[in-house]
């Protein structure tokens, strides 16, 4: 294509220099669950499942029933805890001028044993109603239901999760950025979070240290206060960072090549970007890219210094050559 005929298509080109890049890190994001919010509902003994206070979506506050369960364990240690509570209250009504100290101290003791025992099983630490082996396991922060996975009477083994309890008003965003981008994203630093055209602004909580080795990205963790109930686990969302600084940005540029974002396509799994060569053929060159700086993307390999490239308009001649194979198909 000659330059009249590139000017006509809205093709424009570009010759790619080592230049400085700055501006904002922009990289993909998906949202977690915030562990510090996430509570797993479980029982500390073998158990059956009486009946169900919550299910799957529910909003619940802080102390509400979750499930009432029954136990045999639980029914000996609530009766236990009632005698030792009985004979304790006996022995010490009589006083030390009837009853040995001694005795007095086995049945404190014997009291304190039974107590530990009830609240290692969950229950409260003082004998109530009756001693049929039924508790109930209550919300211990407000929050919402994400996963149910029980029945009634379904025999439940000690720390099988019944619920998942989420406590949503607060998320995660896992950031997946190039290693060399990584070490410039301190703890402490804002980010925003675009999804659906919205914005939620951001903490960073923590930089990379490893790279991943199937992707070989590093992920940045972002804390993010879900404004309206936005966000929810397994969205994937844009994240916008700012770097070290703005001189450790353009120093560590200033001989780095880069094309506009927009010049980079996706082409049979590959990021590639159209090159003119010296005979004025356009043809795909496969490259790999590192961070976009702002509206940047700096290229690692594929491409050198003088090297001429489309920068508007590579879009339209995927589509040309995809349109050609298919006629060559045909």
């Amino acid at each position: 294509m000659d330059d009249t005929a590139l000017k006509a298509a809205g093709i424009r080109l570009e010759t790619v220099q080592a230049s400085q890049v700055s501006g904002s890190i922009r990289a993909p994001g998906e949202v977690l669950d915030s562990a510090y919010g996430t509570t797993l509902i479980t029982p500390r003994v073998e158990s059956l499942v009486v009946r169900r206070h919550a299910k799957l979506g529910d909003e619940v506050r802080a102390g509400a029933p979750l499930v009432t369960l029954a136990s045999v364990q639980v029914s000996d240690a609530q009766a236990d805890l009632r005698v030792a509570e009985q004979e304790y209250r006996r022995v010490s009504a009589l006083g030390p001028e009837a009853v040995a100290g001694r005795r007095i101290t086995e049945a404190r003791v014997a009291l304190d044993r039974a107590r530990a025992k009830a609240q290692a099983y969950g229950l409260p630490g003082s004998a109530s109603g009756t001693v049929n082996g039924q508790f109930t396991l209550f919300a211990p922060h407000a929050g919402r239901i994400t996963e149910d996975d029980f029945v009634i009477g379904e025999r439940i083994e000690p720390g099988k999760a019944l619920y998942r309890l989420v406590n949503e008003s607060v998320v995660w965003v896992d950031a997946r950025l190039a290693p060399g981008t990584a070490p410039r994203i301190e703890p402490g630093h804002d980010a925003t979070i675009v999804f659906n055209g919205r914005q939620l602004a951001g903490k960073v909580l923590r930089s990379a240290h490893r790279t991943s080795d199937a992707t070989r990205n590093a992920s940045v963790r972002i804390e993010v206060a879900n404004r309206d109930d936005i966000l929810h686990a397994g969205d994937f969302v844009e994240v916008i960072l700012k770097a070290d600084s703005e001189d450790a940005v353009t120093n560590r540029a200033a001989s780095e090549l880069s094309v506009p974002a927009g010049a980079i396509v996706q082409l049979q799994g590959d990021s590639v970007v159209f090159r003119r060569d010296a005979k004025g053929v356009i043809e795909p060159v496969p490259v790999r890219t590192g961070e976009t700086l702002g509206e940047r993307t700096v290229i690692r390999e594929g491409l050198k210094a003088g090297d001429t490239v489309v920068v508007d308009g590579a879009f339209k001649l995927k589509a040309q050559m995809l349109k050609s194979q298919l006629g060559e198909a045909e």
